[in-house]
């Protein structure tokens, strides 16, 4: 299979799932910032009509998008790297939950942050928003190493991608030491190191 990302961003939770899994994958990097263009002279907008990453390209050429899909797609395929539970199970819809959090809140959360043209005014509104739903993340992590629990999952490496983002955006994480304690944990596995090795 074949994983299509831009190093950095929430595509790369992938990356760490497949590594995890020590999945036999071909990463490929997309450059989202020049002209999208693909190692074989595809453009991105070719296997991916939405115009952006993470796609995942599988052996017969049937293609995955959408980030929260992906991740649950390579939990389902490599059940031994137990990255979530069995679909069906209370535990594989919390695991689910947390996807939809970090998707829709705390993702979207930073995105607007990231344009240098929002007002000032604007930036404040976001901040205060994430406060709350970091400050949310942070009270979960008081009383466990990982978001469901004891057990890594792919919602764990979503998560690490996006606290990944606080600096670029000079989001300070030091009102959350649970926060801050989770991301060094995270960091020193494996698959973590790797990936953040593949950007450079």
């Amino acid at each position: 299979m074949k994983l299509y990302s831009h190093p950095g961003s929430c595509s790369s939770a992938a990356e760490i799932c497949l590594r995890e899994a020590d999945a036999d994958f071909e990463h490929i990097k997309v450059d989202l910032r020049s002209d999208r263009k693909l190692p074989d002279g595809r453009s991105l907008d070719d296997i991916n009509p939405k115009g952006y990453v993470p796609v995942l390209e599988l052996d017969d050429g049937e293609i995955i998008t959408e980030n929260v899909a992906i991740l649950q797609y390579i939990a389902d395929q490599f059940p031994d790297a137990k990255l979530a539970a069995a679909n069906g199970t209370l535990e594989r819809t919390r695991i689910q939950e947390w996807l939809g959090y970090l998707n829709g809140e705390v993702h979207k959360g930073f995105g607007p942050l990231f344009y240098p043209g929002l007002p000032d005014a604007a930036k404040a509104m976001y901040r205060e928003k994430l406060d709350q739903r970091l400050g949310y993340i942070e009270e979960q992590l008081s009383a466990r190493d990982y978001l469901n629990g004891d057990q890594f999952s792919i919602a764990d490496a979503y998560l690490f991608i996006i606290l990944s983002w606080a600096p670029m955006v000079s989001y300070a994480l030091s009102p959350f030491p649970n926060l801050l304690a989770y991301q060094a944990r995270l960091s020193e596995r494996e698959a973590i190191k790797q990936t953040l090795a593949s950007m450079a």
